[in-house]
This record gives C-alpha cells, sequence and structure tokens, in this order.
C-alpha cells in the first residue's frame, strides 16, 4: 500500500485532483486527462505510485466501463483499460484505491472535445502554407523570469557559448508574430517543448524526461496554449516536434521502468548503426535489421520498444493528447527511420482517426529518393506500405538545390542533379506534401554552405519559394544567418539578435539590419507574398525540362496562371530561345517578374545574366 502524499507536478497544473484517505505516494497518471467523445472510446491509463499493484482497483462514472486491470513486473504500475461510451458527460471519473492498509480515491478528469471535434482545428500543414522553424531556447526572451526554473537540472544560462541554456521561451515567440506574418510566414514548427530535465544540451528539446510536461523553462503548458490560441486568431498553425524512438536516460519511466522490455535491452550496450537501407534491402540479414531499428539513438537516449503494446499505446494517446488539448495542426516526427514501423502505421492511423486535416511528416535523413520514399506514402509495390503522408526532403537539398548552387554544370552534376531529383518524384504518391528546405537546426546553414555568396543565396530563395512542395525556412534565413556544424551543430543555433533585451542590434526591425540583410529579408518577403498569392504554386503542377548549356527551367501553372522559373548556374549572360517551351508558353505576350516587380513584353527570345533565377508570371 502506499504510504506519503507526494504531490506531484500534474497536481499543479490542475490536471488532476486527489482525494485520499490514507495518503498515497503517487508519481503521476497518463494521460494526465481525456475527453468524451473521441472517435476511439478505448482509453488505457497508466497509473504509476508506489506499490500500486498490491491494491485492489474500481471504477466508478455513468458511461464509463473498467475493461481491465493489468499489473505488470514492476509494482510501482498499473495499467487500466477503460471504455468511454458515446453518451458519457464532461466530469470527474472516480478511481477507488482499496489496499491493505486503507484507501483512497483519485478523480480523473474527462474534459468537453475542442470545438468541431477535431475538425476546426488540427488543420494541416500545406503547400499553400510557408513554414518557418523555430529553436525556442535560440529565438527571443519574452519571460526572464521563466530562464532557470529552480529544481532542474541544467541551471546554465551563458549566451557566450553555443552549449549552455539562453533562455528563450514561447512568450518570446508569440511577441514576434507580427514580425513572422509580415515576412509572410502562415505556420511555425518548433523544435521539442516538452520538458527535457536533464544536466546539459537541453536548449534542443529532443530528450525527453516527461511527455505530459510542457518545459517550464520556455513558460510551460499556459505559454504554449496562449501562443497557439493566437496562431490561430490570426489564421497561423502550429506544428509540433513528436520524438518516439527515444526519451532521455532521466525519464521517469527509464529510472524506474514499468517492465523490463519497456526499452529495448541488449547484453551490452548497443548503439544503431543508422544504415537505413538495411529495412528494405532484400539481401540485409536479420542483425543488421535489428541494431539498426533496436540500437540505442546514443548512451544517453535510450530506445522505446514499440513492440511492447504498452509502450506502444502511451505514445499513440500521448500523441492525440497533444493535439487534442493543444491544438496543433500538424505533427513532424524525428528520426522516423528508427521507430518500429509498424507501430508508426498505427500511430499515424490513430492521429487520421481522431484528425483527418492533420499532416504528418517525418524526419529522413537518408540518402537516395528510394530510400526517402520507402518511408512515406509510395507508388512501390512491397510488403512494407507506409501510411505517412510524406517526409521532409533531404534528397531535394543534398542531391538537387545544394549540388545545383556549389557543382559546375555537366551531365549529370550541377543542375542536372536538381533536375534529376525532381524527375524521381515517380516514386511519391503526393510529391507536393515533401517539406524542402535549405537548412535546419543540424545541419550547416546554406548561406555558410554557398560561402556567404547573396547572389546564389537569392537563387536558392526563388527555387524555395516556386518549386513543388511545402517551403520551410529556418529562424533567420531571411537576415542571412550563418553558421556550420564544425564543430559543433550549436553553431547552428546561434541567438535571433534583437531577441532579448540589451542585444546590440534588433534584427526584428528594418533599422537594425544591415542594407545587405535588408536586402534579402525583403527578397524573402517578395517571394513569400508572391507565392501566398500564387495559385500555380500553391496548388498548381510543374513542368521540367532537361537543362541545357547551365540553364535549367520548369513552370508552375493551373488553369488560372503560368509561372516560368529560368535557372541560370554559370557565369555568363544566357539566350533563352522560348520557341523550345511554346507547350507552356503558347497565347502569352507579357511577363512580370517577381523579384523587380516590373512587366514587359515576352519576346522570343530572352537574356539571363549569370548566377541569376528569373522568376516570371506570364500574362496574356
Amino acid at each position: 500500500m502506499m504510504k506519503r502524499v507526494l504531490l506531484s507536478c500534474f497536481f499543479f497544473i490542475g490536471l488532476i485532483k486527489m482525494s485520499l484517505a490514507s495518503g498515497y505516494n503517487l508519481y503521476g497518471i497518463y494521460p494526465t486527462n481525456w475527453w468524451v467523445g473521441m472517435k476511439n472510446p478505448n482509453l488505457q491509463l497508466m497509473v504509476h505510485a508506489d506499490n500500486v499493484s498490491d491494491d485492489h482497483i474500481s471504477v466508478s462514472y455513468p458511461g464509463v466501463k473498467l475493461l481491465k486491470i493489468s499489473k505488470v513486473e514492476n509494482k510501482n504500475y498499473v495499467f487500466i483499460d477503460l471504455y468511454i461510451s458515446p453518451g458519457a458527460k464532461p466530469g470527474k471519473i472516480k478511481l477507488h484505491f482499496d489496499g491493505g492498509e486503507g484507501d483512497g480515491d483519485i478523480l480523473y478528469e474527462l474534459k468537453p472535445r475542442r470545438k468541431g471535434n477535431g475538425t476546426e482545428f488540427a488543420q494541416g500543414v500545406t503547400s499553400s502554407d510557408v513554414m518557418y522553424l523555430i529553436m525556442p531556447d535560440r529565438f527571443s526572451n519574452g519571460d526572464p523570469s521563466n530562464d532557470r526554473v529552480p529544481g532542474m537540472l541544467d541551471q546554465s544560462l551563458r549566451r557566450d557559448t553555443v552549449f549552455n541554456r539562453h533562455g528563450g521561451d514561447l512568450k518570446g515567440i508569440q511577441n514576434h508574430l507580427d514580425y513572422l506574418q509580415d515576412l509572410g510566414v502562415s505556420a511555425l514548427w518548433l523544435n521539442p517543448v516538452l520538458e527535457n530535465d536533464r544536466p546539459e544540451r537541453t536548449e534542443h528539446g529532443y530528450a525527453f524526461t516527461d511527455h505530459y510536461k510542457i518545459d517550464p523553462r520556455l513558460g510551460g503548458a499556459d505559454a504554449y496554449k496562449n501562443l497557439i490560441n493566437e496562431m490561430h486568431r490570426r489564421g497561423m498553425k502550429m506544428v509540433q516536434d513528436a520524438v518516439y524512438n527515444h526519451v532521455d536516460i532521466n525519464h521517469f519511466f527509464v529510472k524506474d521502468p514499468p517492465m523490463k522490455d519497456w526499452l529495448h535491452q541488449w547484453p551490452s550496450y548497443t548503439n544503431t548503426h543508422y544504415k537505413d537501407q538495411v529495412l528494405f534491402d532484400p539481401y540485409a540479414s536479420a542483425i543488421d535489421k535489428k541494431i539498426m531499428s533496436d540500437g540505442w539513438f546514443t548512451p544517453q537516449m535510450p530506445d522505446l520498444n514499440q513492440s511492447n503494446p504498452y509502450v506502444a499505446n502511451f505514445l499513440i494517446q500521448h500523441a492525440i493528447w497533444c493535439v487534442e488539448e493543444f491544438g496543433v495542426d500538424g505533427w513532424r516526427i524525428d528520426t522516423y527511420a528508427y521507430n518500429d514501423l509498424a507501430f508508426m502505421n498505427r500511430c499515424n492511423q490513430a492521429l487520421y482517426n481522431e484528425y483527418p486535416k492533420i499532416s504528418i511528416f517525418g524526419e529522413t535523413w537518408v540518402h537516395g529518393v528510394i530510400n526517402q520514399a520507402y518511408f512515406c506514402q509510395n507508388n512501390f509495390n512491397i510488403p512494407y506500405k507506409s501510411n505517412m503522408q510524406a517526409t521532409t526532403d533531404f534528397q531535394m537539398l543534398f542531391y538537387g538545390i545544394q549540388a545545383a548552387l556549389t557543382q559546375p554544370f555537366g551531365w549529370t552534376e550541377g543542375l542536372s542533379r536538381l533536375y534529376t531529383t525532381a524527375a524521381q518524384d515517380i516514386v511519391y504518391k503526393d510529391p507536393m506534401r515533401e517539406v524542402i528546405f535549405l537548412d535546419n537546426h543540424d545541419i550547416p546553414r546554406f548561406y555558410s554552405v554557398l560561402d556567404e555568396d547573396t547572389t546564389r543565396y537569392k537563387m536558392a530563395i526563388a527555387w524555395l519559394m516556386t518549386f513543388r512542395g511545402i517551403p520551410q525556412m529556418y529562424y533567420g534565413n531571411e537576415i542571412l544567418m550563418a553558421g556550420t556544424t564544425s564543430p559543433n551543430d550549436g553553431y547552428v543555433r546561434k541567438d535571433f539578435p534583437g531577441g532579448w533585451n540589451g542585444d546590440v542590434s534588433n534584427k526584428f526591425t528594418e533599422a537594425g539590419r544591415t542594407t545587405k540583410e535588408n536586402s534579402i529579408f525583403n527578397y524573402y518577403k517578395r517571394f513569400i507574398h508572391f507565392r501566398n498569392n500564387s495559385s500555380a504554386i500553391k496548388t498548381g503542377k510543374m513542368m521540367q525540362y532537361f537543362p541545357q548549356d547551365g540553364v535549367y527551367v520548369y513552370f508552375r501553372y493551373d488553369n488560372k496562371q503560368t509561372v516560368m522559373v529560368i535557372m541560370n548556374q554559370t557565369d555568363e549572360l544566357k539566350t533563352i530561345d522560348m520557341s523550345r517551351f511554346s507547350e507552356r508558353v503558347a497565347g502569352y505576350t507579357k511577363a512580370y517578374d517577381v523579384s523587380d516587380g516590373m512587366e514587359f513584353a515576352l519576346e522570343k527570345k530572352i537574356s539571363l545574366g549569370g548566377r541569376y533565377t528569373l522568376v516570371l508570371e506570364l500574362r496574356r
């Protein structure tokens, strides 16, 4: 029987009420609350308390039926399966615990669902959006009072090093929504916001220690709700970053696991080998497949056993809980290839069932279009069929636009790589869902990849905002933030200047930016706003012509609009014979140049300077 009373963090945020006769050492119940009217009426509660398996448990609430109580290896856990009938009303379920040393009740809350029951939020991020990725700790400090939180393991707060926390938070992001909307951004993807209570390197957020707690150093649950509510009021969307594969070694269910196989166990420490090919290689060995999927990501990030049904239920219910509790619109999944893929299909489908418009894309940092397409909806006739809508398109980055702007032109090099990578879109069910980008929090900033050459950088911007898919920016792209991952990835995660009181310059304002920075900011803004008003780019078709003599041409078009994009990667002036493109240009007599806002007569030939991307809206 449980002895002392210990109010967990969940009582502090008001999600669970406790009324006990004899005193329980209760650590938590997960999920911390649920809702009536969910499409899936089943709910599995995980109760974590000292020796709770010794107790007899009963449930009393109209419309709620106790299906099963499961006791597991660790006596500090029980799993309670409930059926919540369609007619159940919001209120508090009484969970009665009766043991040899006394008894007590826990009141578990059932809430009414959000308005629309999953149809008026979770709208999904689509090719009509421009998404902006932010690492909250490095963007803006809106509430200095939460910079350090007593009792948490990481008490660092040093902006002079990239290895410690800097104090950015959710309020800081909310304070700059005007800036982001002025730029034209319609969706935010934040690096994970869940608690990371570990001794060091907590700025990135990818090592959860409590799934049901928004990190208090970011402002906690209230700040997250306030940010999302304000975004929705403005017509903006929020994408949450999910991590299913691993947690931090300080997670409560790692320090006190419900059962031995809660984590993948090995005779001695075994790291994943990161070779995704073995998952689809017809010649792969069983041990190579097992190490890829079951090996730990790092020694500090234990690998969850998603084939364990209790682990699977915990993760799936948490995903649904986040969408319903906070109203997020999209779901980005970290390290997708390392998860149990059967589990991922099940988890994705659970989200689709409750939220039919939600968008889901996964990180697939792999090498090869086939490799990448294997993990999302594709046209392969193979045993494993992924139901994830799309991926972060590393192929279009590394083997497409990066090659186009860093390699000399050739039959297979330079712009030919971009063309060839796009030609392989035949493998995807819907290439327009692919998330295209120039950089993110794990790789060198593209401005640095291009040796801080703004001429080529503008070519990249024009490509990003006119190509197929969902464009994703990384915070600071628009003000020429630079950095590489050598010697450490922290150098691509520097602070946005102006996000902290006392910063020498404030890049959120025109006055705080240099002439060069304003030039790029305005270039981004011009192309984003053009894109936001372009039906051809947002939802239209694409046609490309194979590159010749260092020039690559593609079109975005529908029955309302035609946009022509001409990329010249050489240093030389090129003359473009428009007759080659008569299939798309016939009937047009004028062209609007997006970069300078000028309209001119469309001649039979167009001259294009070196290192330039010309984007034209064709007009009659």
